[in-house]
């Protein structure tokens, strides 16, 4: 059973878009993967994305989607919401594994914008809404058109809030006046999925985050989401401010390379990554730990 939820919040307000642990071989890392989730629910995050991007989905086969997906269930499912990525840019490829996921047992789906062939408005309301048909779970959208290449308009995102499973959004479009007027328009919880604007939007009307860095900082997020939501809105930007180093360190490359590089600092399950991702150079993590001291993360 999930996690209690609510309208405004319905995957909780502190989620981590979660690694997938590799095991030196390249083969997917059950037993790590649990471990981690372990350590990312004990530090206060109230739901996890399994096989995201940053989970390196592209390089997964639907079989260990699957696998994760209950490996992670199994460890935190009843103490955290569990959202399964379930996006591609084949609208029957995403189906079928919208059904999988709802098969295992996810709480929720999170389905990203289809990447690479760029489909008209029209297209992406036909995908999100069929992919939305294929199970009963709740769903976030994905909305980054930096890796989709098409951005889920405004007047898009007002009509997919019509269907009764998509209850929320994961903007990571970077804009905060087309954040607004969706927000308003919507009605969907907005979370963000841009950690350098985690508490810009907050403030024009965001529920909670996304977040990658949150592998490294989740009692930081959550003081900061804790604060703002109490009316301590200086004590928020304080925490931001702080953080600044930390957002700006973990992505001086991809994500995913610097996250499994942090986890791999601080003992915790990562592996190595799957090609076409390599792993950070020895420079590259020389800086990453100077940025993530610079931000008060113990290594």
């Amino acid at each position: 059973m999930a996690p209690t939820s609510t309208p405004q919040t319905p995957f909780g307000r502190v989620l981590t878009a979660m690694v997938t642990p590799f095991t030196a071989d390249g083969a997917l890392d059950l037993d790590g993967a649990q471990r981690l989730a372990t350590h990312l629910v004990d530090a206060g995050n109230d739901g996890l994305i399994i096989n995201g991007t940053t989970g390196e989905s592209p390089t997964t086969t639907d079989a260990e989607k699957s696998d994760l997906v209950r490996a992670v269930l199994e460890a935190v499912g009843d103490r955290a919401h569990i959202v399964a990525g379930v996006g591609t840019n084949d609208t029957h490829h995403s189906i079928e594994l919208a059904k999988a996921a709802e098969k295992t047992g996810a709480h929720g789906l999170l389905i990203v914008t289809p990447y690479y062939n760029k489909p008209p408005q029209e297209g992406l309301y036909r995908h999100f809404t069929a992919v939305a048909d294929a199970a009963e779970l709740p769903v976030m959208l994905y909305d980054i058109p930096g890796r989709s290449g098409v951005p889920i308009s405004t007047e898009t995102l007002v009509r997919l809030a019509q269907h009764p499973r998509i209850v929320a959004n994961k903007d990571a479009k970077g804009d905060l006046g087309r954040a607004s007027w969706a927000i308003a328009r919507s009605g969907l919880a907005w979370y963000s999925g841009d950690d350098m604007l985690n508490l810009p939007l907050l403030s024009v009307g965001a529920v909670g985050f996304v977040s990658v860095v949150g592998h490294v900082v989740t009692p930081d997020l959550r003081a900061l989401v804790d604060a703002f939501v109490a009316g301590d809105v200086q004590k928020a930007t304080e925490i931001h401010q702080k953080l600044l180093p930390v957002y700006t360190g973990m992505f001086r490359t991809q994500g995913v390379m610097t996250t499994k590089a942090a986890l791999a600092l601080q003992g915790l399950p990562a592996g190595p990554l799957r090609s076409p991702m390599v792993e950070c150079s020895p420079e590259e993590i020389e800086q990453l730990k100077i940025d993530l001291a610079a931000g008060g993360v113990q290594l």
